[in-house]
């Protein structure tokens, strides 16, 4: 029993506040990593004193992720329904509030983005429902502003927004909360301008050329890049993955230890594509120009290499640290090519302010490839690039 001083002394806010200590506890970890004794130890409190707040820890999860569409929900309301402002105003103030709130609860961000998955389905439907409905009213408004675009062309641009903003559950780089602010309304400013180009009429694929049957080693990490793709890491066993590349669950050893042995040799050929991709795009002597062909190899590369979209679902958050540590190595060396180079071509911007603009321009593309409401449009490739463009400011418009 709480001792009574402590219960004196005990906020009026406490379910937000271990909320908020456990929404911390599953960015740094992920979902899986954290156990109800580990918020409840965060906090300063017993296990059972914790059961007092939340049934489990989906609940928590819940709580996290639905007060994060609160806020959105109501910054909505709040600044697009006054008939009485501009259009151009209300947008404004949408944009200023919702980087406010990115900035406070930048782990909201994360949780929605990687996590949500874990939350039962009647708690995804709901997310999934009520986002739909903040993501309408965004682009009602846009298409007030910007009448020449189509209701999907303005929806399109909306989750691009949206994306910017979630962007900062990415890195931790920070700056002052009133400039980090400003810059990401800037960002969002830059990506609800765009002019999307044209749909290209589709080329004629060239014919792949048969080398033979693949290794039994590529199609088990084949089969291994689908399922984690559609399911999760953790929802996908080895037997599993044995039986979709054709071979008895045991064989799968034979080739990779464990699944964590496979998510990493996932990360690695994801990581081998983009730097020969990014090798390609560097043979100029222009830095700006290099910029642009760098954001094309990008999307270019995501949205053909199925390893890409594993890399960036947040499963690599549940493999064992040691793993973890060097995927996240790779990682940060190529998202260090892109600072240094955008460093140089955007010379007004502080290191930090460059950094979180590169995470902003990557984070779009990564989200808007894995989004089936947009990533299905005959124009993606060139219309991801232009969005890139725009918020790296090398934009031929």
């Amino acid at each position: 029993m709480d001792h009574p001083t402590e219960r004196s002394a005990r906020p009026r806010d406490r379910k937000a506040q271990l909320a908020g200590l456990a929404a911390e506890l599953f960015r740094a970890r992920g979902f899986h990593g954290v156990g109800i004794n580990d918020i409840a130890a965060a906090a300063g409190i017993t296990g059972p004193a914790l059961y007092r707040h939340f049934a489990d820890k989906q609940a928590v999860l819940s709580y996290v992720v639905l007060s994060g569409i609160d806020d959105m929900e109501t910054a909505t309301l709040e600044t697009l329904s006054n008939l009485d402002t501009p259009v151009p105003a209300q947008v404004k103030a949408l944009l200023d509030t919702l980087a406010a709130q990115a900035v406070e609860r930048r782990e909201v961000a994360a949780l929605w983005r990687w996590e949500g998955r874990h939350l039962p389905r009647e708690g995804r439907r709901e997310i999934r429902r009520r986002s739909s409905a903040v993501l309408a009213a965004w682009s009602k408004a846009l298409l007030a502003l910007r009448p020449e675009l189509t209701a999907d062309d303005a929806e399109l641009l909306c989750w691009a927004g949206l994306s910017v903003f979630g962007s900062v559950s990415v890195h931790h780089t920070s700056v002052a909360k009133k400039r980090f602010a400003q810059i990401l309304v800037q960002l969002a400013e830059s990506v609800l301008h765009v002019t999307l180009p044209e749909p290209l009429e589709p080329a004629d694929e060239t014919p792949s050329i048969a080398l033979g049957e693949p290794s039994r080693r590529e199609q088990i990490l084949a089969a291994a890049t689908e399922l984690f793709g559609q399911r999760g890491f953790r929802a996908v066993s080895m037997e599993e993955i044995g039986a979709a590349a054709g071979i008895a669950g045991p064989s799968v050893y034979r080739h990779f230890p464990s699944k964590a042995a496979l998510m990493v040799a996932i990360g690695h050929r994801a990581a081998d594509r983009l730097a020969l991709a990014a090798e390609r795009a560097l043979r100029t002597e222009d830095e700006r120009d290099a910029l642009r062909r760098l954001a094309e190899s990008y999307v270019h590369t995501l949205l053909r290499t199925p390893e890409l979209l594993v890399s960036f679902s947040g499963s690599p958050m549940e493999l064992p640290e040691r793993d973890k540590a060097d995927l996240l190595r790779v990682q940060r060396d190529y998202v260090a090519r892109w600072i240094a180079l955008t460093s140089e071509v955007r010379p007004e911007l502080s290191l930090r302010e460059v950094k979180i603009t590169v995470h902003a321009a990557l984070t779009i593309a990564n989200d808007l490839a894995r989004t089936r409401r947009v990533n299905g449009r005959a124009g993606i490739e060139a219309e991801l690039t232009a969005l890139m463009h725009a918020v790296l400011k090398v934009s031929s418009q």
